[in-house]
Formats: structure tokens, sequence, C-alpha cells
């Protein structure tokens, strides 16, 4: 089995208090990459020190919408360094979040859309977070691409309608354990329809634990759990949704087969 994490926070606890046994158990269970994620500054120079230290993990850098309201000019010119760091493989998580407003909507407005432009100075694709603005979301990425914009939708939570709406702008579609709850129907309905070319899985751990680990501390090791669960939905055997979901993120993230 060839698995890829696209999206964990390694440096958040619990999980933060044992990386390399996360790390080992990802590996044995055929996790064979993964990419963990930055959120402000501090969170970002930490992604890219557990990146070097641990071969298989990459990292992504960037300002979390609840973040942006303390991100300063001196804060984005010391990212684009880290930017240029060979194990930096993506500008994320950035985004909008209406449901937990941390930061004013117009702070985190122009802290996506200066993002998204300082990703494509650098030529590196965006991990968008977005909740309860899709709208908004889908239009400033339309305003911003400059035809080679590309990232994913990270921990999709929108609807059909959405989900052809960020397929028409050349994205990705990620999804988590929440595929696994019984009530995740919209979700559901997204990766039956949904092309496998055009989707990620990840676990957010140490968020959103799969069943049957729902509640518990997450770890990259159960990505699987997703993974097996779009295999049910699209009646495609486990061997190819792996397969296809890793390469998928190869391209996307420019990962090279370990």
């Amino acid at each position: 089995m060839d698995f890829i994490d696209t999206h964990v926070h390694l440096d958040i606890p619990p999980i933060a208090k044992d990386q390399a046994g996360v790390i080992s158990r990802a590996e044995k269970v055929g996790v064979r990459q993964l990419i963990t994620i930055g959120i402000d500054l501090a969170s970002s120079r930490e992604t890219l020190e557990l990146a070097e230290l641990f071969p298989r993990v990459y990292a992504a850098i960037g300002i979390h919408p609840h973040d942006t309201k303390g991100a300063s000019h001196d804060v984005y010119e010391e990212l684009l360094k880290l930017a240029g760091t060979p194990k930096v493989v993506a500008w994320g998580e950035i985004g909008l979040d209406f449901v937990k407003e941390y930061s004013s909507r117009d702070i985190q407005r122009n802290a996506f859309r200066r993002q998204v432009q300082m990703a494509g100075q650098v030529d590196l694709p965006i991990i968008i977070h977005n909740r309860g603005a899709h709208t908004e979301t889908i239009d400033i990425l339309k305003e911003e691409s400059s035809g080679a914009l590309r990232g994913v939708m990270h921990c999709f939570s929108g609807d059909v309608k959405v989900a052809r709406q960020v397929l028409d702008l050349g994205f990705f579609i990620s999804v988590t354990g929440i595929i696994t709850f019984p009530n995740a129907k919209v979700v559901k309905e997204v990766v039956r329809y949904v092309p496998l070319e055009c989707l990620l899985i990840e676990t957010d751990s140490p968020f959103l634990s799969p069943v049957p680990y729902r509640g518990k501390p997450n770890e990259p090791a159960r990505v699987i759990h997703v993974a097996e669960e779009i295999a049910r939905i699209k009646n495609t055997p486990l061997e190819e949704i792996a397969q296809c979901t890793s390469n998928n993120a190869r391209g996307l993230f420019k990962l090279p087969v370990p």
C-alpha cells in the first residue's frame, strides 16, 4: 500500500509529544509520506524543522485565518524566506473562516488574497481552509487566478455544487475522517461525484478521528480508514484508491517517489 496523508499537524498536542512514534506507526500501515501544516509563523518554522528531521515528512507554511489578525508585514516576509526551502511543498493552510471569526472578515480576506499572491510568486500550491465562506472563497480564487494557480480545498465541507466550482478551478478536493461518520451524507455524495483523479486524503491530525476512533486524538496511520470509505463509496479496490490519491498528491505537491 502507498498512502499519503496530505494534511497533519505534527506540532499540535497530543501527537506533538510523540512525533517519531506517530510517524513510525503511519509507515507501518503504508503511509509513505505526509505533509505537516503551518498555521502561523512559529508553527511554520516548526513544520520545516520536522520536515528536515524526518525524511518522509514535508512542510506547508502559512497563516491560518484564525491567526491573520496578528500577522505583520515582517511575518509575511519571513514566510517568503521559508518558502524557498526545498522541503516546503505548499502554502497553507490559508483561507476564510466565517464560523469562528477569531479574526475579522476584512482581515481574513486581505490575508487570504495576499497569501494566494505570495504562493504564486514562489510557485507553490495552496492549501485552503474554508468554513462558512464557500462563495467568497471561490470568488477570491477566481479573481486572483493567474492561470497557474493550483491547490486543494482541505477538509472539504461543501456540497456537490461547491465541489463542481472547485473542480472548475482545477483544484483538488481533500476528505478527512468525517467521511466515515454515519451522518456525513453530503460529504459522501461529494465523493461519489468527484473523479478519483481529483481527490486527496488526509487526517487533519490530531483532529477529526475516523470511526472507530471518533472522539479520540487522530494520527496519520488512520488515513487508511478514509481511503477505505472512499473505496466503499466508489466500489473501487482500496489499492486503486491508495495509488491514485498518492499520484494526485505527488503531482500537486511535487513529491518524490520514496
